[in-house]
């Protein structure tokens, strides 16, 4: 691991900041450092507004996007609601149908195929939606390349609304609208809404455009905290405006769908990393294992008895998963240890029996083991078809731009992409990406690293300080928790390993010149505990974590890791 210290704020300005607001030197410097540093900002952070939302007409295309669903109720038409079947998709698809659902009824939804269709706006689904005389359909988290596919539905006379969020490539689809604030021409604030935010937006423009009220919308943020959660965008401006909403609508008053899951998990309060751990592998489940409407189904069920059914359901999915997720990773360790690649700068595998719904999940075990930019390829119709996950700082979308001469179709952001390719091309492609990222990776984005917020004594650690800590959720890139390193720490005399093989570390620990000491948990440190065994001073980078035990709550450091 690599411990990496975050440069400090500016004295002056967190002196100041402290002030006030009245709060202590160590958070000052947390805000500080996260950009907040004068009152307003403060105030913006810790109650966060859905006023503070910008202008959905900002987006290029909006009054476009508004108007055509306006002329398509006016006039009658079918709608047909579009999406991906990951979680974003899947959300996306469940907030837009349901919304228009409430006031107009002409509404049909489509999510494609993973395995006969694939990822994307698909032919199949245009002909859908021509043979049941829709002509205007709304795409979510999906629809920025499909130049092709647009000019085909166009031939029908079928319109297109993309709402999405990846990058465009050379050319915008010939749509009637197409929402995406990373179109270059595009002056929106905020560019990294995930494709649930996209059509939340659109939802905000219509409601605006119509004289209701905001509060109409405010059911609906659960879908869009849970898209922003699962996605990975940065948890800052909008999105953690959206996200901080979306969790009070989830553990107040969850739709029957979340209520189902959350049922089956016996947990009464849910955090962004609850659902990013908890209610996204299950949505991501059914389109992974069976397909993406049965999420969809979920998510706008009504009914609490039918909602408990469909939820059971995608249990069972959600627990094939995490079994040809365990078998197919286990024999991708193989393959690298056969194929003796474990020196390489990328890890790139292939089999043609893998499961194409879970190779994404794979390819983050492998980089969790490897800690390289990985590609996880499967047989897909008479292509292959993959999934690919970087490490931190380093653009994985870019180093596919330089194999392009080898990829049919690729989209995707920095950290996580998908692409085909013909099999031919597949050995080609596999020398190609690792040339394109030995040549342009700084080596040191190979080692793990720690990103440390700040040094910490333990007698900084008060109730006061951990409650005000906790009003930095919800956490994500951009806003994650606060990690600290605090020096010459010592056992005090209780360290033990716990957990099966004895994998993970448990202690209390003090610092040598206060008489303050606190419990410590290190998960899979376990392989460390000779470091902290006969008083020896160490080192310990860690997040301040609750832990509960009989009833009672209590602070413990949850160590990241451990030095000399």
């Amino acid at each position: 691991m690599r411990w990496t210290l975050k440069p400090k704020p500016n004295p002056e300005t967190v002196t100041k900041l402290a002030s006030q607001l009245g709060i202590e030197i160590p958070v000052a410097s947390l805000l500080a450092q996260r950009g907040i540093e004068d009152f307003e900002s403060a105030k913006k952070f810790f109650r966060p507004s859905l006023e503070d939302l910008h202008d959905p007409f900002l987006m290029k295309d909006m009054n476009l996007a508004v108007e055509r669903i306006a002329r398509a109720i006016t006039s009658e038409e079918n709608i047909m609601v579009y999406g991906d079947y990951d979680v974003d998709g899947t959300t996306s698809v469940a907030l837009i149908s349901s919304w228009l659902k409430t006031f107009y009824p002409n509404v049909a939804t489509y999510i494609p195929d993973r395995y006969d269709e694939g990822y994307g706006i698909s032919y199949k689904g245009i002909d859908f939606a021509a043979d049941n005389d829709i002509s205007l359909i709304i795409a979510l988290d999906c629809g920025i390349k499909a130049i092709d596919k647009v000019a085909y539905a166009s031939e029908k006379n079928i319109d297109f609304i993309i709402c999405d969020h990846h990058r465009p490539g050379e050319k915008i689809p010939k749509a009637v609208a197409v929402l995406d604030p990373k179109r270059e021409d595009c002056e929106y604030p905020y560019k990294e809404l995930c494709g649930c935010g996209v059509g939340f937006k659109l939802m905000q423009a219509w409601v605006i455009q119509n004289g209701y009220s905001m509060d109409t919308l405010l059911p609906y943020l659960d879908l869009v905290a849970t898209a922003i959660g699962a996605d990975i965008v940065p948890i800052t401006g909008e999105n953690r405006i959206l996200a901080y909403h979306g969790l009070r609508v989830i553990n107040v008053a969850p739709r029957p769908g979340f209520k189902a899951i959350i049922k089956q998990i016996k947990k009464e309060t849910l955090t962004i990393t609850d659902v990013v751990f908890i209610i996204a592998p299950r949505i991501n489940a059914a389109g992974r294992m069976k397909h993406g409407l049965y999420a969809v189904n979920l998510l706008v069920e009504e009914n609490q008895e039918t909602a408990d059914l469909f939820a059971s359901e995608i249990e069972t999915f959600n627990s094939d998963r995490r079994e040809a997720d365990k078998a197919i990773t286990a024999e991708a360790l193989v393959q690298i240890e056969e194929l003796r690649e474990k020196e390489r700068f990328t890890t790139v595998v292939y089999d043609k029996n893998w499961h194409k719904g879970v190779i994404g999940i794979v390819a983050s075990r492998l980089t969790e083991t490897y800690y390289r930019p990985t590609l996880v390829f499967t047989k897909s119709g008479d292509k292959l078809a993959a999934s690919a996950r970087s490490v931190k700082d380093f653009d994985v979308y870019d180093a596919l731009e330089g194999c392009k001469e080898f990829i049919e179709q690729f989209g995707g952001h920095k950290y996580a992409a998908g692409l085909t390719l013909l099999e031919s091309d597949y050995e080609g492609f596999k020398q190609k990406f690792e040339e394109v990222v030995a040549s342009s990776i700084d080596k040191r984005l190979l080692i793990p690293e720690i990103a440390i917020d700040a040094e910490l004594a333990l007698d900084d650690i008060s109730p006061k300080f951990h409650r005000i800590l906790k009003q930095f959720a919800p956490h994500g890139p951009g806003n994650m928790s606060p990690v600290f390193l605090t020096k010459n720490l010592k056992d005090t005399g209780y360290g033990k390993c716990v957990g099966g093989d004895d994998l993970h570390l448990k202690c209390r620990v003090k610092q040598s010149h206060t008489s303050v000491s606190i419990d410590a948990i290190g998960f899979n440190l376990g392989n460390k505990s000779e470091l902290i065994t006969d008083k020896k001073k160490f080192n310990a980078v860690y997040s301040l974590d609750e832990n509960e035990w009989n009833g009672n709550v209590s602070l413990q450091l949850k160590l990241k890791d451990i030095s000399s």
